[in-house]
Parts: C-alpha cells; sequence; structure tokens
C-alpha cells in the first residue's frame, strides 16, 4: 500500500503545517512509514506553496510522489499550478470559496473548511479544519491519530481552537459527497 498526498494553497495558509501533520499521523501515531517535502515559491507569504507526503506499510525509497492520490486545494492558483500529474482516480478536495473555477471535468469533493475556520472565528484554523476534511473523505488513516498528530503539532495555547476546527472539518468530510 503506498499513498501519495499533495496539499497546495499559498504561502501562509498553513499547508506546510497540514502536511507535517497527515504525515505525523501516519508514522507516529499510526504504524506507516511517511515521507513529507515541501516547496513554495520566494514570497514568504502569498505565493503559491505545496506540501507532498507519501504513506506507506513499506519502506519509502523515492521521497517525491511520481502520480499524486489525494489532492487537497486550498487556493486556485495552487489548484492550477500544481494538478499536472493527477491520474483518472485521484480523490480531489478542495474548498470552493477559496477554488471557485475548479471545473476540470471530473468528481470533487467540495469542503467548505475556510468558513469553518471563519465561524470559530479565527481563519487561521483553516488548514486545521482541512485536515479534518481529509480524515473525513479519505480513511488511510485513521482520525483519531490525525487528531493526536493536530494535539502534538500547533501551539499549546490554541489546541481548543484547532481541535474545534479538526472535528468541525472531520465532520464536513464525512458528509461530503464527490460532485
Amino acid at each position: 500500500m503506498k499513498r501519495e498526498v499533495r496539499i497546495c494553497g499559498f504561502g501562509g495558509q498553513g499547508v506546510i503545517l497540514a502536511g507535517f501533520i497527515w504525515g505525523k499521523a501516519a508514522c507516529v501515531f499510526g504504524d506507516l512509514n511517511a515521507v513529507q517535502s515541501q516547496s513554495y515559491g520566494p514570497e514568504a507569504r502569498g505565493g503559491a506553496a505545496r506540501s507532498e507526503v507519501l504513506i506507506s506499510d513499506e519502506k519509502i525509497g523515492y521521497p517525491r510522489p511520481t502520480g499524486v492520490d489525494l489532492y487537497v486545494a486550498m487556493a486556485q492558483e495552487a489548484f492550477n499550478t500544481y494538478r499536472d500529474d493527477l491520474h483518472e482516480n485521484t480523490v480531489i478536495i478542495i474548498d470552493p470559496d477559496l477554488v471557485p473555477n475548479h471545473d476540470i471535468g471530473r468528481p470533487i469533493y467540495k469542503v467548505r473548511v475556510q468558513k469553518i475556520a471563519e465561524d470559530l472565528g479565527n481563519k487561521i484554523v483553516t488548514n486545521i479544519a482541512m485536515v479534518g476534511a481529509m480524515a473525513g473523505i479519505d480513511d488511510l488513516l485513521d482520525p483519531e491519530s490525525v487528531k493526536k498528530a493536530v494535539v502534538d503539532s500547533v501551539p499549546k495555547r490554541f489546541i481548543d481552537l484547532n481541535v474545534n476546527a479538526f472535528e468541525r472539518g472531520l465532520e464536513a468530510g464525512k458528509n461530503a459527497r464527490p460532485e
């Protein structure tokens, strides 16, 4: 079993942290191997950014994806830029408020994670709501392992906010259907 995940957005959205959490859930709080890599433009904030996580029950010999199985986009520019190696069975998750032009002729899960974060009073947890949605849609990782990785990765004073964002995203992901 091998799963290749790409989470993309713009710098400052927390896509790198989201990928780190996904990988930590797999290998620290789960019984899998994971490798995480990241790239972003020269801008500290605002440029396209991506985090890629490879997860396997065997050793991982090559740390970059060769065909993405789970593609998560949180910004239009990133959605357009980083989708070149998707295959016909790639699961795609977007926030339609952040990626309004997403009609690529295939089913896409649409979860309004920024709205979840806004309802919690802080858009900074949009990425954690998306991690929850990922856990609700993709069945590779145990949601409890992902939640433990969230708690272990965020500042202690913001644990409750992040756990709420994760749980709301998880519920929204469980209820999402590809359109």
